[in-house]
């Protein structure tokens, strides 16, 4: 069946706007290396079958192992690139890439081994553990922008926020079965405005108790409504409902930005009031700010002509 290609450049057939830029996938730059390295090791896959027991078995023990070495290195790269997109994160629970690299460092071992050789084995298989390390980096370990928050508010900020983003991926899932381009990236764009709610959360878990509906009640009752739409509109096609289903994205995302401008301005009354009251208790201890530094006089001869030769252009100016 035939379907309307739509882009960032492309108009909306509907009225002949362009279509909102979707938000691009959260991608690390190196996310295409492990897969490389995985095709790297296939001959250990296709020289085990034409050796010994012993030989085939560890030949396919080493594929298997850098094929598992890869894998925890792209999920700890996925880790990574949302640790770095987000203004406030914890640290990764998992290290991914440094089981990445001990267990790329094993395989190669594995691959290399032979009676007798174990010392050769085992430098080549901590050379591939440095490799792993220079070529994928390694794992953040401290929070970011944690500073000053209670571990117990944030360890329910993040439970609630790990529940909004499976309703916000299910919403993503269910708008795929309408085959609609536009309807994917207004999502998309719903999804941006409604995670940088959670940005404000992350930074203040304190506001969690003023955004729990929103993330809680509004999203589970937008994941719903868009299951439901995407099952309606797949079968009829209906303009009307496609148009009050995006009226209700347009009206949800308001709501959803007006909150969180309210959050940052009840942030920045915070502010204000902390910064007047620390202004109040060094008045009443006496502190003053103090007087802009004077400039002391030029001292050498060349400073001395240079501000003889500006200083009458400074009198007539005024």
């Amino acid at each position: 069946m035939a379907k309307r290609y739509g882009g960032r450049f492309s108009p909306d057939p509907r009225n002949g706007n362009v279509n909102p830029v979707p938000s691009a996938p959260i991608r690390h730059r190196l996310a295409s290396r492990p897969k490389y390295v995985t095709l790297a090791a296939i001959p250990f896959l296709f020289s085990a079958f034409f050796q010994d027991a012993a030989g085939m078995a560890g030949n396919l023990a080493a594929f298997g192992v850098i094929a598992s070495a890869m894998w925890m290195t792209t999920e700890g790269l996925a880790a990574e690139a949302a640790y770095q997109v987000r203004r406030v994160a914890r640290r990764p629970a998992i290290p991914r890439k440094l089981f990445g690299s001990v267990l790329t460092g094993l395989g190669l071992g594995l691959g290399a081994a032979e009676p007798g050789s174990l010392a050769g084995a085992g430098l080549i298989g901590a050379t591939g553990m440095v490799l792993h390390w220079l070529a994928f980096g390694a794992d953040p370990m401290r929070d970011k922008g944690m500073a000053g928050v209670d571990d117990f508010q944030g360890e329910r900020a993040r439970k609630m926020i790990e529940d909004a983003e499976g309703h916000l991926a299910q919403m993503r899932d269910a708008i795929l079965r309408t085959g609609d381009r536009w309807l994917e990236s207004r999502v998309d764009r719903f999804a941006a405005t409604v995670e940088d709610l959670f940005d404000r959360v992350r930074s203040n878990p304190g506001d969690l108790s003023a955004a729990r509906r929103y993330m809680g009640v509004y999203l589970t009752g937008a994941r719903d409504a868009t299951i439901k739409f995407a099952d309606l509109y797949r079968r009829t096609n209906d303009p009307a409902t496609r148009a009050s289903y995006e009226t209700f994205l347009d009206d949800l995302e308001k709501d959803f930005s007006a909150k969180s401008r309210r959050m940052l301005e009840g942030d920045k009354t915070d502010l204000d009031i902390e910064i007047s009251v620390l202004r109040e208790r060094l008045a009443r201890e006496g502190v003053r700010a103090s007087e802009p530094a004077q400039l002391d006089a030029p001292r050498t001869e060349t400073a001395r002509f240079l501000d003889g030769l500006l200083t009458p252009d400074r009198d007539k100016a005024r």
